[in-house]
């Protein structure tokens, strides 16, 4: 390793206010684990009864930026990516390619993006862009460049598919999804949807069908890829009831390449039922979810995501504790 690493390893563990050791301070704290309590890391399956095989793999957990996107924003793509690789996130999805200008004097390019992925050991999971980008012929092309100059595989969106909750509304935003999907596989690239909790609320015109099921039926299976969120998908199973999120990716096998690792704690006060906290320190059955899944035997990519993490207690370190922490505690998760 070159001194210039060195050094900025020692200046990004000031600038994060010593990750390691807040970590194990906070450990024991109210945002902990609480590997121990009886509907927390129990629901998870981190406890009680001899150790099982773990249910993620390890050394390939990914990250999704938005959840660290204060210290992208603040230290920049090479900072970050160090820390990650040294807290052992192997792939990283994105959520936008910029940084502060003031750190190299001017915006960051992909191509150096790419770069800085190699020189830390990462590779490139995914990516979330807005869907005006990709109905956008010209922006479109622009997108699957950038992915490729990543080495994505997978490019995709985090929007609904449409605002118009219709059952025909869903089956014309299928067709354009289709066309997207038609597209990308021009370019040897894959796109997905990522859904949140409104995808499986039921049609206002027919209010018997659900309009994640209208989506899943109208796009095609080669050329459409899912992306599920397990938090929002609880969630809608909360404010929507009668599904199991685990049925749809039994029933859909080889749709669903990436999932967001992300976890909630029940609170009756909230109207989505759960709140965004830190993996292993909710109670969303995870062990219970991710033994049907891998059970398909189908690969696929276990991405972390808080979207409150920049707000994690102490502050600093803020997200990059809540990483480390929950980068732990799902490579640990047994079931």
């Amino acid at each position: 390793m070159t001194r210039e690493k060195i050094d900025r390893r020692r200046l990004l563990q000031a600038a994060i206010g010593g990750t390691v050791a807040v970590s194990a301070a906070t450990l024991a704290g109210p945002t902990s684990a609480l590997a121990g309590s009886p509907g927390h890391g129990a629901a998870h399956g981190v406890s009680h009864g001899a150790p099982k095989g773990r249910l993620l793999p390890r050394n390939k957990l990914g990250i999704q930026l938005f959840s660290i996107r204060d210290k992208v924003s603040q230290l920049g793509f090479r900072a970050v990516f160090e820390e990650l690789s040294r807290i052992g996130f192997r792939e990283v999805e994105f959520a936008g390619y910029t940084q502060n200008t003031a750190i190299l004097g001017r915006q960051i390019t992909v191509p150096e993006i790419r770069q800085l992925l190699d020189d830390n050991g990462l590779v490139g999971a995914g990516s979330h862009v807005g869907l005006g980008n990709f109905t956008n012929p010209t922006q479109r092309e622009i997108e699957f460049e950038n992915a490729q100059i990543l080495g994505l595989s997978y490019v995709g969106t985090a929007n609904a598919p449409t605002g118009d909750n219709t059952v025909a509304g869903y089956r014309a935003a299928a067709d354009v999804f289709n066309q997207i999907g038609a597209a990308a596989a021009r370019r040897r690239l894959k796109f997905y949807q990522h859904n949140h909790a409104g995808e499986f609320a039921f049609a206002t015109d027919q209010p018997q069908v659900r309009l994640y099921d209208v989506f899943l039926r109208h796009t095609d299976p080669r050329l459409v890829y899912l992306e599920m969120d397990i938090y929002w998908a609880y969630v809608g199973a909360y404010r929507f009831p009668g599904f199991d999120p685990a049925n749809y990716v039994l029933a859909n096998k080889s749709r669903y390449p990436l999932f967001h690792i992300k976890d909630g704690d029940t609170n009756p006060d909230n109207p989505n039922g759960f709140d965004i906290v830190e993996f292993g320190a909710g109670d969303l059955p995870f062990a219970d979810f991710l033994r049907k899944v891998n059970r398909t035997g189908k690969p696929y990519k276990p991405i972390w995501e808080q979207d409150t993490a920049p707000n994690t207690l102490p502050n600093p370190p803020g997200s990059f504790g809540a990483a480390e922490r929950s980068f732990q505690a799902m490579a640990n998760l047994r079931g």
